[in-house]
């Protein structure tokens, strides 16, 4: 890392120094929010528009009725310290019309970005363009909204979406598994997650253990990203809201040059909050670009000099910047949220394994709650009986369109084990485009499941 690395708060003379070290002492006091607040053992509220003075006055906002807000904090206390990615059943009032298959989906949102990244003979500005990319996703994840959970074997495709092919599947139950794929005529991009959780009573962190490549085709260049964990804050008690404090790391695995951007954590009246700083770096670990912005609005670039100050004759750019967003939408999406969840980005003779189609989901979109909810229960006891039965007949679950590989790769929050695109979905779609069957997709029954004779 080098001396001047924004992280480094005051260690170092670069641009970003005294900016870095403010913030963070900033960060630190926020994290001595009020804990034992109410009388709640273990409840720490923090709002990030205020200091820790306000914390009792905002552990009376939010989402909850006060009976409701009692009764969930003691259902969840004896989860504190877990990880409760898919062990809680959870009420639909907290959740959103998207799954987490499609919310990976948002990240082809700004992929032109990886086409300039492919299209530039500059090796630094490729890392601009391509960090820029995996950070404009972050306004989309600040939702306090929770997508459903996959079923085994539910998939999401998005057709030619800016040229854009796009599909995944949840290729693992437990541990919660899915596999994404995406393909234009620039680049590849292909991911394996397994979320991990903690569950710290009114805060969740989230570790996104996983592995993110994106293959640049002009060059077959290889780039690698590790994002920062995200945290829940303000769950029960509270207006819930989101920030992911922490590093981000993109490397260039052919050349070694890599983008190292900080992420500052919120502090006292929300100050830093959605900052981010930082530099790419060449093999031997030299400043070239700094990078600056906030990942809710917009980031530029200028070029810098080996100490990581701005060139003389240089200015900031602006290389990515959030589009118009709908003004009070219930769920905080994006224009392009509302088109992952319609059926115009579906291609032809949709898979009927489609998150679209989870019935749960279209009830909650229509704002249909008790609805979503009966649909829910009745799609998870389904799930619960394919395993039975799977369990029965000593099968096992083979996921369709990827396949897992011998690789385990280690991430900062655990290993992974990988899966990789096995083609066969592009076989797939190559038929059904040719197919003559014009079916209304929106009246396709869901339809995940390995064993089509169970009742359900």
């Amino acid at each position: 890392m080098a001396p001047n690395d924004p992280k480094n708060g005051g260690g170092g003379s670069g641009f970003f120094a005294s900016i870095a070290s403010s913030i963070s002492s900033l960060g630190s006091a926020m994290s001595k929010s009020v804990n034992g607040l109410v009388g709640y053992e273990g409840l720490e509220v923090i709002n990030p528009e205020g200091s820790t003075e306000d914390a009792a006055e905002e552990a009376n906002r939010g989402r909850w009725k006060q009976e409701d807000r009692d009764g969930y904090w003691k259902m969840m206390q004896k989860y504190i310290g877990s990880d409760v990615t898919s062990m809680v059943t959870l009420p639909v009032i907290i959740f959103e019309p998207m799954t987490m298959l499609q919310k990976m989906a948002e990240l082809m949102e700004y992929s032109h970005l990886l086409d300039m990244a492919d299209e530039t003979d500059d090796p630094y500005m490729r890392m601009v363009y391509a960090s820029s990319w995996a950070i404009s996703v972050y306004y989309a994840f600040q939702r306090t909204w929770k997508p459903f959970n996959p079923i085994l074997g539910e998939t999401y495709e998005m057709a030619n979406y800016n040229g854009v092919n796009f599909i995944s599947e949840q290729v693992s139950h437990h541990p919660p598994m899915s596999a994404g794929h995406a393909e234009n005529e620039h680049f590849t991009y292909d991911c394996t997650s397994k979320l991990k959780t903690k569950f710290l009573g009114n805060s969740i962190d989230v570790y996104p253990v996983g592995r993110t490549r994106v293959t640049l085709k002009r060059d077959g260049v290889v780039l690698d990203l590790v994002p920062p964990l995200t945290k829940v804050h303000n769950l029960i008690f509270g207006r819930t809201w989101v920030d992911s404090p922490g590093e981000m790391i993109m490397t260039n695995l052919t050349t070694g040059d890599k983008v190292v951007l900080y992420f500052q954590p919120c502090g006292w009246f929300g100050s830093g909050r959605y900052e981010v700083d930082g530099y790419v770096y060449n093999a031997s670990e030299e400043p070239k670009i700094l990078m600056t912005g906030k990942w809710n609005e917009s980031m530029s670039y200028q070029q810098c000099d080996g100490e990581g100050e701005p060139l003389p004759g240089t200015e900031l750019k602006e290389v990515w910047k959030l589009a118009d967003v709908p003004k009070d939408d219930k769920y905080q999406y994006t224009h392009f949220a509302h088109k992952i969840n319609s059926f115009d980005t579906a291609p032809k003779k949709l898979l009927p394994s489609d998150s679209r189609l989870r019935p749960d989901r279209y009830a909650l979109e229509m704002g249909d709650m008790s609805k979503s909810g009966n649909e829910k229960s009745s799609l998870e006891e389904r799930q619960r009986a394919e395993k039975r039965t799977r369990e029965e007949k000593g099968q096992s679950f083979t996921p369709k369109w990827f396949d897992i590989t011998e690789e385990v790769t280690t991430t900062p929050w655990g290993d992974l084990e990988v899966y990789q695109f096995n083609g066969k979905y592009l076989e797939h779609r190559e038929t059904a485009d040719k197919s003559e069957d014009n079916t209304d997709p929106k009246s396709i029954p869901f339809n995940p499941w390995q064993f089509q004779d169970m009742s359900t």
